[in-house]
């Protein structure tokens, strides 16, 4: 059955497919106008910043896993000098 007789319906998918594909070509070439060709964004500038800031998001949670150890160990040092100096009478 061909699709391309005279009495060929275009649906409502048809329209939004050709409107969402308009749209793509009108936003891509906006972007080329406005960035430059060497500044367009591609799949892989897109990985590699998500590399990056994965990267960071990890580089972030040592720096915090590393203050609160050492707030961990600052208070239980304070805790222990206490202990020693007024030591609690066992009952």
């Amino acid at each position: 059955m061909s699709t391309n007789g005279p009495n060929q319906t275009i649906g409502l998918t048809t329209i939004s497919r050709t409107v969402a594909s308009l749209a793509v070509g009108v936003v891509h070439t906006l972007e080329r106008a406005m960035v430059g060709d060497g500044r367009m964004r591609t799949a892989r500038g897109n990985a590699w910043e998500a590399v990056c800031a994965d990267r960071a998001r990890a580089e972030q949670r040592r720096e915090l896993d590393r203050l609160v150890a050492e707030l961990a160990a600052a208070r239980a040092a304070v805790r222990d000098r206490r202990e020693e100096r007024d030591p609690q009478p066992v009952s």
